[in-house]
This record gives structure tokens, sequence and C-alpha cells, in this order.
């Protein structure tokens, strides 16, 4: 009796956790392994008579390819800049508007404005409104200041430089309201020793908000290194990688390589090299917060 109860329970648990399992298999664990089996074919649709298994020929293709440690250069550049950005404004701003205790559930409000936008609206918004040469509004501070006017999204290095202000704008709000809710959890009791020990506010902040605030400010690391790094949409939208490939990072190129030139043999090994990039710093990351806590 009691085993038929457990079958029962059992059977109805598959029942209850099956469709789940399997759209959860046909959504990513089938297009992953896909994916991988793709980068070791040839796949090109522009030549379809070389079809075939390629073995590692396309990652060795790869080592030899300028243009992927380009793209892996700027996706360096790129994700080192933004994450580094927002951990900066993010605590600033936080430490800030805790200053403002009577108001900052409307800072919060307004944090969350920018996060909740769909990545290419956020691209063509500053594409269109802030970054477009002549009419846009950071082009119309800049002259207002006496500069000339910039080809923000046209020219290499301010294209590069508007996308990383890009994302930064999107997602510091991110680790302000992270670092904004650690630092509103800190015992008062702490700044207060630390006051009538004479320690001015420099000293507070190294020696005690720093320390007591490090587990968020690795988890902002993490989790923002881990979107920098598989960026696309908000790039797209505003630069398309261009000029040229100033702005190309290498999950663009892997988009271009795929769905423009029709490799997706060569793509789909670019995409997986892509993914363990990612899994890698963020395994490196995790091992150093679990370093430094024990």
């Amino acid at each position: 009796m009691k085993g038929g109860a457990i079958s029962r329970e059992t059977g109805f648990a598959l029942v209850m956790v099956g469709p789940g399992i399997l759209v959860l298999f046909l959504t990513t664990t089938f297009p992953l392994a896909y994916l991988i089996w793709s980068s070791f074919q040839t796949i090109n649709l522009a030549m379809p008579f070389l079809n075939g298994f390629a073995g590692l020929d396309n990652y060795i293709a790869m080592m030899g390819d300028s243009q992927f440690w380009h793209a892996l250069r700027l996706t360096a550049i790129y994700t080192i800049s933004s994450v580094f950005l927002q951990l900066v404004i993010g605590l600033g701003l936080a430490l800030l508007v805790m200053q403002i205790p009577a108001g900052q559930w409307l800072f919060r409000i307004a944090a969350i404005l920018p996060i909740v936008l769909a990545p290419v609206v956020v691209g063509l918004f500053w594409r269109t409104l802030m970054l477009a040469p002549e009419f846009g509004i950071v082009d119309f501070v800049v002259r207002a200041l006496g500069f000339g006017s910039v080809n923000w999204l046209g020219s290499p290095t301010p294209a590069l430089i508007s996308v990383i202000i890009i994302h930064t704008w999107q997602w510091t709000p991110f680790a302000f309201l992270v670092l904004l809710a650690s630092l509103a959890s800190l015992p008062p009791d702490v700044f207060e020793a630390a006051r009538i020990d004479k320690a001015n506010a420099v000293q507070r902040f190294i020696h005690i908000t720093l320390p007591l605030i490090r587990p968020a400010i690795v988890i902002v690391v993490i989790m923002r290194s881990m979107i920098a790094l598989s960026a696309f949409a908000a790039i797209f939208a505003a630069t398309g990688g261009g000029p040229g490939t100033a702005s190309e990072i290498l999950n663009l190129y892997a988009y271009k390589t795929s769905f423009v030139e029709l490799n997706f043999g060569y793509g789909s090994a670019l995409a997986v090299s892509l993914l363990i990039i990612t899994m890698g710093v963020s395994g490196i990351l995790f091992h150093l917060r679990t370093k430094k806590r024990s």
C-alpha cells in the first residue's frame, strides 16, 4: 500500500513537471547541443557543396582570424569599461541617495525605468534622440560648450565609446539598486563607533563600508559581466557593429558570420567560443568570491 502511494505520488509529480522539463529541453538544451554540433561542421549556404564534417577546422581557422581577435579585444574593452563605470557610478549614486532618506522611493522608481526598456528600444532611443549629429541632445550640449559637432555613431572611436555609454546608462540603475539595498542594511552602530574614534568619512568608507558591502559588489560585477559579454541588441540597433567593425564585439561578429555571410558552421564556432569565455569568466569570478569568503 505504501509503495503504491509512493508510485502514485511519483507519477503525479512527473505529470506536473514533465511538460516544463520538455519545454526547457526544447528551448535550451537542444539548441545548445545543436550549436555545439554545428561548430564541428562546415555549413555554408553560399557554398553548400562544401558542407560536411569539419572536425576542429572551424576552431583552427578562428585562431588565425584577425577579425576574431579584433572582436575579442573589443568585447574585453566593452565589458571591462561598462562594468567598471556601472559599479563606480552606481555606488556613488547609492551613497548620495543614502543621504536623502525621505525621498529614496522616488529614486528607486526612476532607476527601474531604464532597466525595463528593451535593449533594442534603448539603442534606437540613443541613436535617434541622443547621439544624432546636429540634432541629438548630446551633440547639442557638446556644441553649446564650444566644441564642434561629433559624429558619435559614424566614427570608430566615438562609436565604441557611445555603445559603452549606452550600456552603462541602461544598467547602472541595477548596480545602484543592489548597492543601495546593501547600504541600507548596514548596522548604524558600527559607523557611530567609528565616529567616536574620530574616523573621518574617507576612513569609514574604506575600512567599514566597502568591506561590508563587498558581497553585493561581487554579485554586481558577476551579473553585469555576464550580460556585457553577451550584449547584442542595443549595439545592433545603435551602430550595427559599425562603422566598419569599430563596435563589432564577438556576439555581433558571430551573428554577421552566420546570418549575413551564411557561414553557419564558423558562426557556431564563434558562438561556442563566446560561451566558453563567458563560462570561464563567471567561473573565475565565482571562485574569487568563494575564496574571499573563506
